[in-house]
């Protein structure tokens, strides 16, 4: 979906409006409406082609062909090619917001950031209160509390849902818009919320009932790290139809997923190539055909849901694109047993948005080092995690706030103490 521009960015993509104006009435012999879709204006491949050309001249390579097709409008197609021109511009902040999924989540998560921050406070309270129907326990009182049933699939889903849209709400109440949001997992549905295609009460229902449906479903599944590529993936689950490719995070790292026994076959015929494997600390095959049993009951409900479209760039990890459909049923249901397609729908982002920061959001880093490699190192966008790990506080929320030129700080986090008061330990860098 296109983003929905604000008056201050529709000002902003004036001039391009009017060149991409003049050059499609150009081709058209004719002009065209700012909001008509050029295709139904009898805007062909050859002069969108042409019209790429013309585009490449005048300001450089900034988009790719397709892009044409994706922004269909000349309103549209204008605010995209500002938004890239834009990074010319010293000193202009856009940063996309990237929310982890599930294996993220610890005991005593964000407990130093609800000690000083106001906000956050404020926003996990929403969250929990658009939740406690569905879990019938406070995710608030799990999240910051040194409770091990924060790793049940049940529990964990609902309370990463609610740590992420608290954090990024915290960031847009302190001046920080995302350009873009991406969601690994049950990350998707904090992203979605926060581009608008969810209101908050129906993906409070939504990941409620997911993560109870998939935590009912018999044991036996497991996920497995390996360092191949996803053709290797590919080859390897062909001959076992209880695995499937559970995640691809980057060139060569997959995550399999699915029967046991099954995937202790596959790590043999790793071992015999000299390629290790890691299992990951879960209950149940997530993004794997053992998950198909849960499908029916949850699109059922789903179907009772409106869902719809973002208002902002939102970049499906089940597409592994920018997503231009409406998010309703059929794609909440298909991501329960669809791949991770979270390299793909990364460096789409990356290429299509032109971030200068990329904001991980969720409890600690676990796909920052992914997306700086992705963003070409020091080369690329600024990439940093919200929260580094479990000795993440106020503090280092202001240092993010600070980085992205947002504020003011001091009157946002009352009671936080001087930060050459810190300590300098060692800090938990995910996994």
């Amino acid at each position: 979906m296109q983003e929905h521009p604000s008056s201050a960015d529709d000002d902003f993509a004036v001039a391009h409006r009017e060149w991409l104006r003049e050059r499609v009435a150009h081709y058209l012999g004719r002009p065209v409406p700012d909001t008509a879709p050029l295709d139904e204006e009898g805007f062909d491949s050859v002069a969108a082609l042409s019209l790429y050309g013309d585009i490449e001249d005048e300001f450089g390579t900034l988009i790719d062909p397709e892009d044409i097709w994706t922004y269909p409008t000349v309103r549209e197609l204008a605010g995209f090619l500002a938004m890239r021109d834009s990074r010319r511009e010293p000193g202009r902040v856009r940063a996309a917001f990237v929310f982890t999924g599930q294996g993220s989540q610890h005991p005593g998560m964000t407990a130093g950031l609800h000690l000083h921050s106001t906000g956050y406070r404020t926003f996990l309270e929403e969250a929990d209160a658009a939740l406690l129907p569905h879990t019938r326990q406070s995710m608030a009182e799990l999240i910051l509390g040194d409770d091990p049933r924060i790793h049940r699939t049940a529990l964990a889903q609902p309370a990463l849902f609610a740590v992420g849209y608290a954090l990024a709400r915290t960031l847009q109440e302190a001046g920080v818009q995302p350009v873009a949001v991406l969601g690994h997992g049950i990350g998707e549905f904090a992203a979605a919320t926060v581009a608008g295609a969810l209101t908050l009460d129906d993906a409070a229902g939504l990941v409620s009932l997911r993560g109870a449906s998939m935590q009912r479903l018999p044991p036996g599944g497991g996920m497995m790290a390996t360092c191949i590529t996803p053709q290797e993936a590919a080859e390897l689950v062909a001959g076992e139809p209880d695995v499937g490719i559970g995640a691809v995070n980057a060139a060569k790292s997959v995550v399999l997923s699915g029967d046991r026994a099954a995937l202790e076959r596959i790590e043999a015929v790793l071992a015999e190539r000299h390629v290790r494997c890691r299992y990951l600390a879960v209950a149940h095959a997530f993004h794997s055909p053992l998950m198909r049993s849960m499908v029916p009951g949850f699109e059922a409900v789903l179907r009772r849901l409106p869902g719809g479209a973002a208002r902002l760039p939102f970049y499906s990890t089940v597409y592994g694109r920018l997503a231009t459909e409406p998010l309703y049923a059929p794609y909440w249901a298909e991501q329960i047993t669809s791949p991770v397609r979270f390299a793909d729908a990364a460096r789409s982002m990356l290429a299509q948005q032109a971030p200068t920061h990329v904001v991980e959001i969720g409890p600690r880093a676990v796909l920052t080092p992914y997306l700086r490699r992705m963003g070409g190192g020091r080369r690329g966008p600024v990439c940093l995690p919200v929260c580094q790990g479990p000795g993440s506080d106020a503090v280092d929320l202001a240092g993010v706030i600070s980085a992205l030129d947002a504020g003011p700080l001091t009157a946002a986090f009352p009671g936080v103490r001087d930060s050459g008061a810190r300590d300098s330990g060692a800090r938990d860098g995910g996994a």
